[in-house]
This record gives C-alpha cells, structure tokens and sequence, in this order.
C-alpha cells in the first residue's frame, strides 16, 4: 500500500484487532487518538469483516489471509468463529508482522509496539519471538475480566455444569452476578487463553473504560495483573478525532424523525450488530412497543431474526397501522447521534460494551436484553450496580415489554435513572480533561509507548 506521511514522532504503532464491531470499533477509536499525538498507525486486519481503509486514510493497512472471508454463509461472532481465526492466521500474521518490522527497519520509523486485542491468542507469542513490546487492548469492561480471571475458582467451587435451578443465586465471588450471568463451560477455553494472552507477554494493558465508571473493580483487576501497568483511557470513541473522509453509510432518515419528536421521549431500540432472536420473540417485541403508547426508534438490521435476510415480511399486518408516526423502523442508524439526540429518553440495547459506554456519554437510561458474552455481566453492573437501567429477567413477552418501557419511560423510577446517568455523564465528560483521570492515564501511556523507542514524550 501506498506509505503514510512521515509521523511527527517518527514512531509506529501496529494495531490488530479481533474482525467484529465491537472490537473493531475502538481500537480504530485508540488509532486515531495515537495518531492525533504523532504516532504513525498501522493496521493488521482479515480480510473478513474488514473496515475500508479510505475511511481511514491516516492508517496503513495490511489484510492477511483467513478461511472466514471465503464462507458462503454468514458467520456470527460466537467465540467460536475467534477459535477458527486463532487456528488459521498465526503464520499470515506473523509474516506481516515480520514484513512490517523490516520495512520500518528500512524507513528508519521504528516500530514501538503492537497493541492487540487479547481474544488472539498467539500476537504475544508472535511479538515476543520478534523482540517486539506488546500491549493489549480489552474491548470491554473491566467486571467482564474479573469474571474470566475467576473461572479456575468458580470451577472449583461447583458452579459448573450450569444448573437452572440455581440460576438466580447470586455468584459470591464475584458480586453482583448471579448464576445465569456466568458463561458456559464450552467458552472457557477460549475466555482463558484470553486470560492467558494479557498476562503472557504483555507490558501494559489498555480499557475502553474509566475511573468514575469502574473504580470500584479496578483494585481487584490490578490484583490479577500486579506486574503490568493498566490504562484507563475511556470513553475511546469520545477522545478520538472524527476520520473526516468517513462515510455515511446509516440511515440518516432516523434523525429526520427524532427532531419531530418531543424531549426525552423516544425509546431507541437496538441489538447491535450480531444478536439474533426467533420470529416469535420479534412479535413480541413489536407488540410491546405497540401496547407501550411511547414513541420508538427501531432498528431491525438484516439477520436479526433467526434464518432471515429481511424482516419486511414479518412484521404483523395490522402492527404498522396501529404504531404509524409514533414509531420509526429503519435498517440501521447513527447510534451515536441517535443516542445524543434530545428526542431520546431511554434506549433498549443488547448491552455490548460500545452500546454501553456510548449511551453513559449521552445520559441515556437504557433498558438490559442482553445475548451472549460480556454483555450478561454489563447489563448486570448498569441495572443492579450503577442503577440507571433496567433489565428484562424474564421471557420476552409483550406484556412485561410495555411494563418495563413504561417503568423506564414515564415513571419516577425511570426519572431516578436519568438523574443518576446524568451525573455519570459528567463524569465521563469531566474524566477526558486535563488533570483528570483519563487524560492522565492516556498521557503516561503514550510516554509507556514512547519508552519502548528511547524516546521521551515531547511536553507542550
């Protein structure tokens, strides 16, 4: 590819990040603010679910060979899709990474390190062999860690195989989960060589999260890790510079709608990009907004529903006479701008990490469903801990949708969550300023970076 401009500090940085939104998104986001502090940024991604490198014309790019992006059928992001790249790419990578050190050699631009997201569980390895520092790069929250670190003594103590008599016992070791927030024994290996992975050949580790947020598990993270510095940096997607030749691919029509709508008045419904639900719960989803009476935005994205392309079809004959102007379906959104609208009142979410993190920037209360992963032990934290969501405990039924919509949406319980995730965004807000949590771990993480070249970080 054609050779990035000469960096302010004549240092590079090799991002690679594991190919899924969630993961994607804010190791761009941590790209992008490196780069905003002269570092060269270069990427090592798939070819499979790969961003467009001309929405990132400050990033080198190098995409290596995955068995992935031949499939005929789309893949979910399941860990098991990650064990399949963890088995396939280690040679791909390391030849590119190879060939990206040489050519750096070359430039006389060192490469400082490589930052990584830690669900590869070979780039350690890989980096160590090549006398290269590495860092990684946790996508999620920091309770999420907390778990995976103690599945070895979650074991021990009996709480697997999972039992569903057992399912709202709450997990002492590691409060506030209950039993059915725990992952299945058949994900243990992958979320332990996670586990592995950061603590093997890793000289810092970076969270898309903040002090304010997750102060209180910190202590106990920096237990597990106590050789290796941590980072605190988060909100990512609110320190790094907007790439000004991003396209606007989402439906932009949602905005046009929500500047119609009265304040703190429209649920935004949204389940990320992977989850998927039975045409059965997607009715009942449909109903329950219907039988709520409360404006809504949803985005009902291609595959949402369970061996479906489109969901044009399937929505109730009579369901888009009886919402009309009062509710606003589209295929996808800005979430963003959506979430920062003043329309929006609340926001029904899946509760991935990015979801999570963007609507605590914006003081939107959020109702919980989450699917798989890190999101059980996020919706969690936001409705037990931080109290400024609720979560649907049940089965998705109509009747309980329009009650916890309306407890969120019209009630004072839904009013106490605004207050106190208006005060979280502050927080967030204050954190990124100088002087303040964030803006100081970023800061003593660029001089970690820089460390690794011999070079001190210029002070303005």
């Amino acid at each position: 590819m054609e050779k990035q401009k000469e960096s302010k500090l004549c240092c590079r940085v090799v991002l690679f990040p594991q190919p899924y939104t969630g993961h994607i998104t804010p190791m761009l986001n941590l790209g992008n603010a490196l780069h905003s502090k002269g570092f060269s940024i270069t990427v090592i991604h798939t070819h499979f679910n790969s961003p467009d490198p001309i929405e990132f014309p400050n990033f080198n790019f190098h995409f290596i060979e995955d068995v992935l992006s031949k499939a005929k059928t789309p893949l979910s992001g399941s860990l098991d899709t990650i064990t399949i790249l963890n088995k396939n790419c280690l040679e791909s990578f390391q030849n590119c990474l190879s060939q990206i050190l040489e050519d750096a050699f070359k430039d006389k631009e060192p490469v400082a390190c490589l930052i990584s997201d830690p669900l590869w569980e070979f780039a350690g390895v890989v980096a160590d062999q090549l006398n290269l520092p590495r860092l990684a790069l946790r996508t999620g929250g920091l309770l999420a860690s907390v778990l995976y670190e103690s599945l070895p003594l979650l074991q021990e103590k009996g709480y697997f195989p999972l039992q569903d008599t057992q399912k709202e016992e709450p997990v002492l070791e590691v409060p506030p989960l209950k039993v059915k927030d725990l992952p299945p024994e058949v994900h243990h290996d992958v979320l332990l060589s996670m586990v592995k992975e950061t603590k093997n050949n890793c000289q810092g580790i970076i969270c898309n999260t903040f002090k304010e947020l997750e102060g209180s598990i910190l202590d106990r993270v920096r237990g597990n890790f106590l050789a290796t510095p941590i980072f605190l940096i988060g909100p990512l997607h609110k320190i790094s510079p907007t790439s000004t030749c991003r396209k606007v691919t989402q439906d932009q029509s949602s905005i046009t709608w929500l500047n119609k709508q009265a304040p703190n008045s429209v649920l935004y419904v949204s389940f990320g990009t992977l989850a998927a639900i039975s045409k059965e719960q997607f009715l009942e989803v449909a109903w329950g907004l219907a039988k709520s009476q409360q404006p809504f935005l949803w985005v009902t994205r291609p595959r949402l529903i369970n061996g479906s392309e489109k969901n044009d079809d399937l929505f109730p004959e009579d369901f888009l006479e009886i919402v009309n102007r009062r509710g606003h379906i589209v295929s996808w959104a800005p979430q963003q701008q959506v979430l920062a609208h003043p329309a929006i009142g609340g926001f029904w979410t899946h509760c991935g990490w990015n979801s999570t993190i963007e609507s605590i920037c914006e003081g939107v209360p959020m109702i919980c469903l989450p699917f798989f992963g890190d999101q059980k032990m996020n919706a969690r934290h936001i409705s037990d801990v931080l109290k400024i969501g609720l979560q649907l405990e049940k089965e998705l039924e109509r009747q309980e949708i329009d009650r916890v919509i309306r407890r969120l949406m019209v009630e004072k319980e839904g009013q106490e969550m605004r207050e106190r995730i208006t005060a979280l965004k502050e927080k967030a807000e204050c954190c990124l300023m100088k002087g303040e949590s964030s803006y100081e771990s970023f800061d003593r993480l660029i001089s970690h970076i820089l460390s690794f070249c011999g070079v001190e970080k210029m002070r303005s």
